[in-house]
């Protein structure tokens, strides 16, 4: 979330200020790091890798032994522990212990196994199991529950619903028109950036619009949503990047976790998993919020298409 005050008129808007980064669980601090390397400074990111690599090992280190394994400075270390959400750096090295119980319990693998090209498909399915269910781990572990139930309240009470996504995010944002409109609310997916800007100048107060980034800087993504934000729209963005450009624009931030991107593993298919599982999230959130409307209308659309799901299609002749 930020502080910037929302105008009915087009002015100008005043510099956003820069959200407060949350503490995130042991467990997920890899992945915090992961989805702030490309923001952080060369020596924040030696510092940033070096925690997340061996965590038992930095957590046993003062500032200064920190600063001296990573080359830099105790400034650049305990702003980098202030980057990853952690008040100081006493805090950091707590978590750093805790991650190390967890990967030395064999609840958290300290290493993520890389696809390789001559990999057997058995590995290849081992591997990517692992790497998606850690990303919905770390995810879970992330994702800030007040922000998601703020934004559940929001498209409960929707008189519609905008979402904008690119690419693999487009895909995602179709899925969560879909199930939006199964249980009557009005939601419409746009991956045109043209369209989703003039569907944008339409909403207003009482709509929300949502918009899908991994790297939180997609330009036609960000631009539809400064758009409904202007016009008083209710903002939700849900990224990878917890402090990328498009929060500055969104009332509710949803983080979502990305596994390492590698050669035969580009980044869409790691973060699509951790932003589906945001989807199902809000999708059963508001479901819950409007039973007596939903219930129904998923029984209608379960007995419309019943029909469709029994019929036996006819035998192939040779």
């Amino acid at each position: 979330m930020t502080d910037i005050v929302k105008e009915t008129s087009t002015p100008t808007l005043p510099a956003p200020t820069t959200p407060a980064p949350h503490p995130v669980p042991p467990a997920a601090l890899a992945s915090r790091v992961r989805a702030l390397a490309p923001t952080l400074t060369r020596s924040m990111q030696r510092v940033a890798e070096a925690v997340a690599a061996d965590p038992a090992g930095c957590a046993a280190l003062t500032v200064t032994g920190l600063a001296e394994r990573t080359g830099t400075s105790e400034a650049t270390v305990v702003r980098t522990a202030r980057l990853l959400g952690y008040p100081g750096y006493r805090d950091l090295r707590l978590a750093l212990a805790g991650l190390a119980a967890h990967q030395e319990s064999g609840r958290a693998p300290a290493v993520t196994a890389t696809i390789h090209v001559d990999d057997p498909l058995t590995d290849v399915v081992a591997k990517l199991a692992h790497e998606e269910s850690q990303t919905l781990a770390d995810t879970a572990a992330t994702l800030d529950v007040q922000q998601l139930g703020a934004a559940v309240t929001a498209l409960a009470a929707a008189g519609r619903v905008d979402v904008y996504g690119i690419g693999a995010s487009g895909l995602v944002g179709q899925d969560l028109a879909q199930k939006l409109l199964r249980i009557g609310v009005v939601a419409h997916a746009h991956h045109d950036p043209h369209l989703a800007v003039t569907n944008a100048v339409q909403l207003g107060p009482g709509d929300v619009a949502v918009a899908i980034t991994d790297s939180g800087s997609t330009f036609d993504v960000i631009e539809p949503l400064r758009v409904a934000f202007e016009r008083g729209a209710t903002t939700v963005a849900m990224t990878g990047l917890p402090d990328g450009p498009v929060t500055q624009y969104a009332d509710h931030v949803l983080t979502t976790a990305t596994a390492p991107e590698s050669e035969l593993r580009p980044a869409a298919m790691s973060s699509r998993t951790s932003q589906l599982l945001v989807v199902d999230c809000l999708f059963i959130g508001v479901a819950q919020r409007t039973y007596d409307r939903a219930g129904p209308a998923l029984a209608a659309s379960y007995e419309a298409l019943a029909h469709r799901r029994t019929r036996r299609a006819p035998r192939p002749r040779r």
